[in-house]
C-alpha cells in the first residue's frame, strides 16, 4: 500500500481544505512534516486513521469519548457546522500484480441535533472522474456503493487494525514498546497478522465450521443451538478477559510508578537519617536498658568487693597462715603419737631378745627423738584445730567470686561498648524539622502503595476467575462440540468430510506451528541486524531471541549471558523498540507506509544521526515523518535530504488557532517565511 494524497477540510485545527501530496519519489520514500508542537502533526496521523478505519480508528485525541462526540469536536471551530468536515484519503494497492487506486471520502455534518456521517469510496477512478466528483457530479461506474457499505471489513483486508497500529505510530508508543510485556504483545500480534499465521488459524476454523454446517435433525439443531449459546457466552468471557488483562496491566503499571515514588522517597529518608530518626526512641530505650544493666552490673561488683574479694589483696599471709596451721597440726598429731609410743616401745622391748635389745632400743630412740623435733615450732599461734577447714572454704569463695568478678567485668565492659554505640547513633539522629515532611510524604506513599497493590491484587483475583471460566466454557463448547461430530456422524458422506477436514486441520496446525518457527527466526535475524544497524555499541548486544509461546524478547552479550533490560539506556531501549518495528517491516516486505510522529524525543544527537542516516530512508517503501524543528533540525535535514521526496511545514496561527499547509521545511527554500 502506498498513501497518494491526503485532504483535510475544516478538520480540527485545519481551516479550509488543505491537501498534502504523500507519493513518494524513486529513491526518495520520505515525506517530511514539520510542526511546533499543537500545530496539528498528530492530528494528521489520526486523520489519516479516523478516514480509514471510521469508529474503530485508534485516534490520539479521542480518550474515553464518544465516537459522535469525537466527531463533533472534530470540526474546526471556525467552520459552520451544517458543512460540517471531510477527510479524503488516496492509495493504491497492489492486487493480483494490478495496481488499484483507492480514494476514501469519509465527511460528516450536523443537521439539527443530529449528526451525520458519510463514507465515499471510489475505485480507478481517472483524474478526469476525480475532477467530476469534486464538481459534484458522480462518475459512472467508479463509485462503489457496495465497497462503500463493506468497507469495514474490506480495509481488513487491505490494512488490517492491528497491523495499522504498526505502521502508524508516534514517539510515545515507540517508548511503550521498550516494555517487554508490550512489545511481546506487538509481535504476537504482528507475526498472526501481518505475516499471515492468523490465516492458518482461520483455515482451520472454516475446516471446524464445515464439518457443522450439515443439514439437521431436531436433535442436532438443539445441539447446534446449545453450541450457538456457549460461543456467545465464550466471545463474552474472552472479552471480559481481555479487558480484564488490560486493566492488570494498567494496575500494574501504576502500582509501578507508586513503587518507584516509594523508593525515592525511602532513598531520600534514608540519606536524610531518617532510619536513625525513626529509631530514635528504640535507640533511647536501648540507651536506658543498657545504663540500668551497667548500673546493676557495678553494684553487684561494689557487693563483691564488699565481701571476700579484698583477701585476694594478702594471699601471700593466707599461704603463710595455710603452712602455719600445717605445722601445727602435725606437731599436735607428733605430741599424740609421741606418748603412745613411749608406752608401745616399752611393750616391745619386753618381747625382744636381750642380744637385740640395745639395737632396738637405740632405733626408738631416734625414732622419738625425731618426733619430738616436730613437735618444737619456731612459733607457735595455737591456731584453731579448723583452720585448715577453714581455709579451704575460704578459698572456694574467693575462686567463685573471682570467676563471678571477671564475668561481670567483661560483661561491664560489653554493655560500656554498646552504651557508646548507642550515643554515636543517637547523636547521628537528625533533627525532627529536616525529616519530618520526608516522613509524612513516605507514609502516605506507602499507603498508596498499598491501595495501588490491593488493586492489583483484586485485577489479579479477577483475571484469574474469568481464566477459570474461560476454561470451563471452553471445556463445555468443546464438549458439545464433540457431541454435535458424533451425532452428525451418521451418513458416510458426513463422516468422510468430518475425516479428512479433522486430517486437514491437523496438517494445518503442524504448517502453522512451523510457519510460525520460520517467521520467528526471519523476524530473531532481523530485528538483531536492525539493532545493530542503528546501534552504537556494537558489541553491547550479540544475539536475540523470541519465544514462540509467549513472544517475550530477550537479549544475550557475546558471552552468551542474558542482558537485562534495565541495563539498557533509555534511548538503547527506543532503538529497540524501533529496530522491532523495522524488523517486523522487513520480514513483512515493507508493503505498508510508515507514518512515524515525533520519533526523535528522547535520543541524543547519536542516535538521532542514526536513526537519520540508517532507518528513515529505509524503514519502508513510503516514510511519512511528522517531527518538530528541533527533532530533524538543520543539520538532520542536510543528511536526510536525498532520501526526502516532499516537505511540507504546518504553520500555526496563534490568534485564529488554525493551521495551514505550507510546502517547503523550516531551512528549506519553500518555507523560509515560517517563524
Amino acid at each position: 500500500m502506498l498513501l497518494r494524497k491526503i485532504t483535510l477540510e475544516e478538520f480540527g485545527a485545519y481551516r479550509g481544505k488543505q491537501s498534502l501530496d504523500l507519493t513518494p519519489k524513486k529513491n526518495k520514500p520520505i515525506i517530511l512534516i514539520g510542526g511546533l508542537n499543537g500545530c496539528g502533526k498528530t492530528t494528521l496521523l489520526d486523520a489519516i486513521q479516523l478516514v480509514l478505519y471510521g469508529n474503530r480508528a485508534r485516534c490520539s485525541g479521542r480518550g474515553t469519548k464518544s465516537y459522535e462526540t469525537y466527531l463533533r469536536e472534530s470540526i474546526n471551530r471556525k467552520a459552520d457546522p451544517s458543512r460540517g468536515s471531510a477527510i479524503s484519503l488516496e492509495f493504491t494497492v497492489m492486487t493480483g500484480g494490478q495496481e488499484h487506486h483507492y480514494r476514501i471520502v469519509r465527511s460528516w455534518h450536523i443537521s439539527g441535533k443530529t449528526l451525520k456521517e458519510f463514507l465515499n469510496v471510489y475505485v480507478d477512478e481517472t483524474y478526469g472522474e476525480r475532477v467530476k466528483t469534486q464538481r459534484k457530479v458522480q462518475p459512472e461506474g467508479k463509485f462503489n456503493r457496495l465497497l462503500s457499505e463493506g468497507w469495514a471489513d474490506h480495509v481488513e483486508s487491505l490494512l488490517p487494525l492491528e497491523i495499522a497500529s504498526l505502521a502508524f505510530f508516534d514517539g510515545e508508543k515507540i517508548e511503550s514498546l521498550a516494555n517487554p510485556e508490550r512489545a511481546a504483545s506487538v509481535i504476537e500480534s504482528a507475526v498472526h497478522s501481518l505475516l499471515g499465521v492468523s490465516t492458518v488459524q482461520q483455515l482451520r476454523n472454516d475446516l471446524l465450521a464445515l464439518q457443522r454446517r450439515q443439514k439437521l435433525s431436531d436433535e442436532e439443531q438443539h445441539l447446534l443451538e446449545n453450541i450457538r449459546i456457549q460461543e456467545i457466552e465464550r466471545d463474552e468471557v474472552l472479552a471480559q478477559y481481555d479487558v480484564a488483562h488490560q486493566e492488570l496491566g494498567q494496575v500494574r503499571t501504576e502500582l509501578g510508578k507508586a513503587q518507584r515514588k516509594l523508593d525515592s522517597l525511602e532513598k531520600a529518608f534514608a540519606d536524610e537519617g531518617g532510619d536513625l530518626f525513626t529509631r530514635r526512641v528504640e535507640l533511647e530505650d536501648d540507651k536506658k536498658q543498657t545504663v540500668s544493666q551497667l548500673a546493676q552490673i557495678r553494684n553487684e561488683l561494689t557487693q563483691l568487693a564488699a565481701e571476700s574479694l579484698p583477701l585476694l589483696m594478702v594471699k601471700p599471709f593466707l599461704d603463710d597462715v595455710r603452712r602455719q596451721a600445717e605445722s601445727e597440726q602435725e606437731a599436735q598429731q607428733s605430741a599424740q603419737v609421741l606418748g603412745v609410743l613411749e608406752e608401745r616401745d616399752q611393750w616391745l622391748l619386753d618381747l625382744v631378745p636381750d642380744a637385740a635389745r640395745a639395737e632396738v632400743v637405740k632405733r626408738m630412740e631416734s625414732d622419738r627423738a625425731e618426733r619430738a623435733a616436730r613437735m618444737r615450732l619456731p612459733v607457735n599461734l595455737h591456731l584453731p584445730h579448723d583452720t585448715l577447714a577453714q581455709l579451704s572454704v575460704l578459698d572456694e569463695l574467693l575462686k567463685r567470686d573471682t570467676e563471678r568478678s571477671t564475668q561481670l567485668l567483661e560483661r561491664a565492659a560489653e554493655l560500656a561498648e554498646q552504651l557508646d554505640q548507642v550515643d554515636r547513633q543517637l547523636a547521628g539522629v537528625p533533627a525532627q524539622d529536616k525529616v519530618e515532611a520526608l516522613q509524612v510524604a513516605r507514609e502516605e506513599q506507602i499507603v498508596e502503595v498499598a491501595r495501588h497493590e490491593a488493586a492489583r491484587d483484586r485485577a489479579v483475583a479477577k483475571l484469574e476467575e474469568l481464566k477459570r471460566r474461560r476454561e470451563h466454557v471452553t471445556t463445555l463448547l468443546e464438549r458439545a462440540h464433540k457431541e454435535f461430530v458424533r451425532t452428525k456422524v451418521k451418513a458416510e458422506e458426513v463422516e468422510r468430510i468430518i475425516k479428512y477436514s479433522e486430517k486437514a486441520r491437523d496438517t494445518l496446525e503442524r504448517f502453522g506451528a512451523a510457519l510460525l518457527e520460520r517467521h520467528i527466526s526471519r523476524l530473531e535475524v532481523a530485528v538483531l541486524q536492525s539493532f545493530k544497524v542503528l546501534m552504537r555499541k556494537q558489541a553491547l548486544v550479540h544475539d536475540l531471541r523470541i519465544d514462540t509461546d509467549k513472544f517475550t524478547l530477550t537479549l544475550a552479550d557475546a558471552d552468551g549471558e542474558l542482558i537485562d533490560p534495565a541495563r539498557l539506556s533509555a534511548g538503547e531501549r527506543q532503538l529497540l523498540a524501533v529496530s522491532l518495528l523495522w524488523g517486523l517491516m522487513r520480514v513483512a516486505g515493507n508493503r505498508l507506509p510508515s507514518v512515524i510522529d515525533t520519533p526523535l524525543g528522547r535520543l541524543d544527537s547519536r542516535h538521532r544521526e542514526r536513526l537519520v542516516d540508517r532507518y528513515f530512508p529505509n524503514a519502508s517503501d513510503q516514510v511519512l515523518l511528522l517531527s518538530t524543528d528541533e527533532e530533524i533540525d538543520e543539520h538532520l535535514l542536510g543528511r536526510l535530504k536525498k532520501s526526502v521526496a516532499h516537505t511540507y511545514t504546518l504553520v500555526h496561527d496563534d490568534t485564529e488557532f488554525t493551521t495551514a499547509v505550507v510546502e517547503g521545511y523550516w531551512w528549506s527554500a519553500g518555507a523560509q517565511h515560517v517563524g
